[in-house]
């Protein structure tokens, strides 16, 4: 039940209405009032609060999946980016949870059962590092971010005693669409106080009695905020929600946007002019999108530096940010993933990094490198400055790009889709771009699907080719028309074949020879010489053979031999025909036939089907578009993985390294 107290300073009333309630600030003299048993401690007065624009404030109500709670206490907390809320919420069946308000985010969570960690020992907050992973509550969970917070004060009442010096060692947690924290305020010799929940849309929770005069967060501008860069005097505006920093356009210098003070500075004077104005609104995939600011980052590979744009876009009709990155003329639309899949993390975690797998698909590691701010201009959503260091990590799976930057206290992921320089110029009206350079990590091969096609079409008429083949050799089946078997000898007379009749012209008539035996030709050559007549019209047509065979002993023996044979008689008209053998012997061994008395001969005479060599040649000159596309396909990846960790082709240096 509420327990109500007067406060020993003012008098005023001061409830305690949560039970897990241990101190209340009087909201009259904030004096801090600690809730005892036996009585009330007055502890002193409670620092005063920084002032915000948050909307939010004592009283307020709302609803979480459908529960009715009442805002009934707040504590600030400063860290090196800034400040932020933690709001303790009593829902109407005595739960208690905590909101956290940080740069236009909210997180709503419970405190977790410490029967979470049974079997567990985690480790000190000093020992936690971005990237551990840790399993519990049925979910695999990822360190994503480590603060050391120090608490500015508080307001209304809370669970635990607390004010200015009181300091929250904090990590947060991912696991998908879940968050965790990890509260290290108790000591590092205890076990940490864990809270689970979830990033929730201010909207969604139904809010009523909000403070008066703040704008609720929907995306769109606030009222403009004015400062002065405190290093050149130059005027900086800030006209949107959720703004940290904002970097002069006149020198370079990042202004703290909620303190006014320098984040840094450059050494020397420099413009650098965005091919984007800032402040240009552009609609790009049906999106609208305003240029709020333009960071300028380098790497250095060999002591050479490469230097790259990234623009963070507004969105115009919704709450979020957008980026566009620019390289040589190449750019890409990106957005930071919110929810991180536990695999993503986990197959990082475990050394897999050549391959992740993120979407159903298969990102390949392009590149790991050190990325520094050189120069910022417009309104951030967190404290960038110059000189600003992150470890990066690139997979690539055309046309998108799966990056992994990491600090020494956060880890963030980002999903980018490569667009032609074509688009931004039209979606932002601006002139002509510079043209793309070279082959970027993530652009996609306009030779990919060519070549698909290509080979999908030649498979196509492959098919074509090999169904008329097949049609052709049905209908033009191969003929047999005579057959010689004889056996040649010296001085033997020339034989001829039976008489045989062709109906019709036969375009190819073909004359295979074999000779049985290799023993008559032994180290010699025999050629064989054929006339074919036509006994009514005395047209003739030649061809000739040759046929051989040596052996012998060099290194070991040796033995080449020509058996068979082939003529082919082209376009022969109809008629009565017959084929008339001569032979010649090599007249060096020519007294070698006065031992062998004969060369035993087989040898028929038929008309092609058919030609397969038809068919060959078809399909080789068809081959020639798909191997084509796809020698340029490879030539587009090499020329991309060139500029990688893991290049296609190894250089000269590559390799001396």
């Amino acid at each position: 039940m509420a327990r109500t107290t007067s406060c020993p300073s003012c008098g005023a009333p001061v409830v305690f209405r949560a039970a897990a309630s241990i101190l209340a600030v009087c909201e009259y003299c904030r004096t801090t009032l600690v809730n005892l048993s036996e009585g009330v401690e007055n502890l002193g007065r409670m620092a005063s609060l920084v002032e915000d624009q948050s909307p939010l404030c004592l009283g307020a109500e709302g609803r979480y999946r459908k529960a009715h709670f009442t805002v009934v206490g707040r504590i600030q907390l400063s860290y090196e980016q800034g400040f932020w809320n933690e709001w303790f919420l009593l829902f109407d069946n005595l739960r208690t949870a905590w909101l956290s308000e940080a740069s236009g985010e909210y997180m709503l969570s419970f405190l977790a059962n410490p029967s979470v960690f049974s079997g567990m020992t985690l480790p000190s907050f000093s020992r936690l590092k971005p990237g551990d992973m840790f399993s519990f509550d049925k979910s695999e969970w990822t360190v994503s971010n480590l603060e050391r917070a120090e608490c500015v004060a508080g307001e209304g009442e809370l669970p635990f005693k607390t004010g200015s010096g009181y300091f929250a060692p904090v990590a947060d947690l991912r696991a998908d669409a879940r968050m965790a924290t990890l509260d290290y305020s108790e000591g590092e010799d205890k076990p940490p106080l864990l809270f689970i929940g979830e990033v929730v849309d201010f909207s969604s929770l139904k809010w009523r009695n909000l403070r008066a005069g703040i704008p609720i967060p929907t995306g769109s501008k606030t009222p403009g905020k004015a400062l002065r860069c405190p290093h050149c005097g130059a005027p900086l505006d800030l006209k949107h929600e959720g703004i940290l920093a904002v970097g002069c356009p006149q020198c370079g210098s990042v202004t703290d946007a909620e303190t006014g003070r320098l984040i840094s500075r450059l050494n020397e004077m420099r413009r650098i002019q965005p091919l984007l104005p800032l402040g240009k609104v552009g609609k790009l995939r049906n999106e609208k999108l305003e240029a709020i600011g333009f960071m300028q980052r380098f790497m250095v590979v060999e002591g050479v530096s490469y230097k790259w744009r990234e623009y963070l876009l507004a969105r115009v009709e919704q709450p979020g940010y957008r980026w566009l990155v620019e390289y040589d003329g190449h750019w890409s639309l990106a957005d930071t993933l919110g929810n991180v899949p536990p695999d993503l993390n986990a197959s990082y975690a475990k050394g897999s990094g050549v391959k992740l797998n993120y979407r159903g698909q298969t990102f390949k590691h392009f590149q790991r490198y050190n990325a520094i701010v050189e120069h910022v201009v417009g309104e951030f959503t967190w404290r960038v400055k110059t000189g600003e260091i992150s470890l990066l990590n690139d997979y690539v799976a055309p046309p998108l790009l799966l990056s992994r930057e990491a600090t020494a206290r956060e880890i963030s992921w980002s999903i980018a889709e490569y667009l032609p320089h074509t688009e931004i110029q039209a979606a932002f009206g601006v002139k002509k771009l510079p043209a793309p350079e070279g082959v970027y990590a993530n652009q996609p091969s306009p030779w990919k699907e060519r070549t698909r096609t290509a080979w999908v079409a030649f498979g196509m008429f492959a098919v074509i080719a090999l169904c008329l083949h097949l049609a052709l050799s049905l209908l033009l089946r191969t003929e047999t028309y005579a057959y010689i078997n004889a056996y040649l000898r010296r001085n033997g007379e020339a034989v001829l074949s039976e008489p045989f009749t062709l109906t019709h012209k036969v375009s190819s008539l073909q004359v295979a020879a074999e000779t049985r035996a290799l023993t008559p030709l032994n180290n010699t050559w025999m050629e064989l010489s054929l006339s074919l007549v036509n006994e009514q019209d005395g047209d003739v047509r030649y061809g000739d053979m040759e046929f051989s065979h040596y052996s012998g002993y060099s290194d070991g023996y040796w033995d080449e031999n020509i058996t068979r044979q082939k003529l082919v008689f082209r376009n022969v008209p109809q008629g009565t025909w017959r084929l008339m053998l001569e032979h010649t012997v090599d007249p060096v061994e020519d007294r070698q036939w006065r031992k062998i008395f004969e060369v035993p001969l087989s040898l028929v005479i038929q008309k092609n089907g058919a030609s397969t060599n038809n068919l060959w040649a078809l399909l080789a000159v068809l081959v020639i578009w798909p191997l084509f596309a796809f020698w340029r396909l490879t030539s587009f990846e090499i020329k991309r993985w060139a500029e990688s960790d893991h290049p296609i082709v190894q250089t000269a240096d590559d390799d001396d390294e």
